[in-house]
């Protein structure tokens, strides 16, 4: 039977210029969705998982079109729930070369914003899961958002679910008064796999040192939050915007794992990467026995994902399978 995956957050609309024009060149703009959380989801779907998203929509037609948008990637939508009139966006001017990529958020006072708690029923929403994974953007956007999170790991635990948290720091989100400092501890305590950075480690809960080893950080990080089994990262050297080089790495405890080096010699779009690095990462753990065979199959659909349109990766299984062992000629299928 199909492993599932339950996932949290908001859903925006990406705008963005087509191909590679700047905004001041724009005179229409192409739209598609996506949202941390969500962009996980419908990439295990692609995988082949069964995956559910949870979120709130404004009760508007724009609202109804996204929701169609996830029911035609894989995701279960059953749990969508839908509100107030505005829908969160985001404006993308895609950089090139030497040219680095802008973003523009407006999704103050969105629908999802406003969601409060009593809205979602976790026990019934996670009957069935086998993961549950949310980002720190979502309890950064809203002290609702945050509650209802809370809820849903509590509710996991309960459950026996797995739980991850991609807890890389948002510090410019936090404007509800809350800090991430605040809040995000309470939320790590909950998890069982953890993506996150040094950085992200030091600027959230003041462990490690800025600039201090990945090892190092996450050893701290477990100690602090014993639940912890996997603290999750990624090394990315930008040689420019249109060339990246990715490697995975993990501290599971017992020892440090690194990947392969894996050359994106020409990138289409690097929204959502990290994205498609926790999706891979998450059916790696559920399917295969090893940690370094997760973190490969992890690594190689964060690399794929460079060569996707939009925010989500959606390449299959086999597609990942056959970069992660080895296959990097692009050759033609038939």
């Amino acid at each position: 039977m199909a492993k599932k995956l339950v996932t949290f957050g908001e859903v925006m609309m990406r705008l963005s210029p087509p191909g590679y024009s700047k905004f001041s060149q724009a005179t229409s703009f192409d739209l598609v969705y996506g949202g941390g959380e969500a962009n996980v989801a419908i990439s295990c779907g692609y995988l082949g998982m069964k995956a559910s998203h949870v979120t709130r929509f404004p009760d508007n037609a724009l609202g109804k079109a996204a929701t169609q948008f996830l029911r035609m990637h894989w995701l279960s939508t059953d749990h969508v729930v839908y509100g107030d009139n505005m829908m969160g966006k985001y404006f993308l001017e895609k950089g090139a070369v030497h040219r680095s990529s802008e973003v523009i958020y407006e999704r103050e006072g969105s629908a999802f914003s406003l969601i409060q708690p009593h809205m979602v029923d976790w026990e019934e929403v996670l009957t069935g899961a086998d993961w549950f994974h949310f980002t720190g953007i979502t309890p950064a956007i809203s002290e609702g958002a945050a509650m209802c999170c809370l809820d849903a790991v509590k509710t996991a635990n309960k459950m026996g679910i797995t739980v991850s948290g991609d807890i890389n720091s948002r510090k410019n989100m936090w404007k509800y008064g809350k800090t991430m400092q605040e809040v995000m501890p309470e939320l790590t305590k909950h998890c069982d796999i953890v993506f996150s950075s040094n950085r992200g480690i030091y600027e959230m809960f003041g462990l490690g040192e800025l600039g201090g080893g990945f090892q190092a950080s996450a050893k701290e990080l477990m100690d602090a939050f014993p639940r912890i089994a996997k603290v999750v990262g990624k090394t990315r050297t930008s040689i420019s915007a249109s060339h990246q080089q990715i490697t995975g790495k993990m501290w599971n405890g017992q020892e440090y794992i690194k990947t392969e080096t894996l050359d994106i010699s020409h990138v289409i779009d690097r929204v959502g990467t990290g994205d498609a690095y926790a999706s891979g990462l998450i059916y790696g753990l559920l399917h295969y026995e090893d940690d370094l065979h997760a973190l490969n199959f992890a690594t190689a659909a964060c690399a794929l994902k460079h060569t996707v349109p939009g925010d989500v990766n959606m390449v299959s299984l086999d597609n990942v399978i056959s970069l992660m062992e080895g296959d990097t000629s692009g050759k033609i299928k038939r």
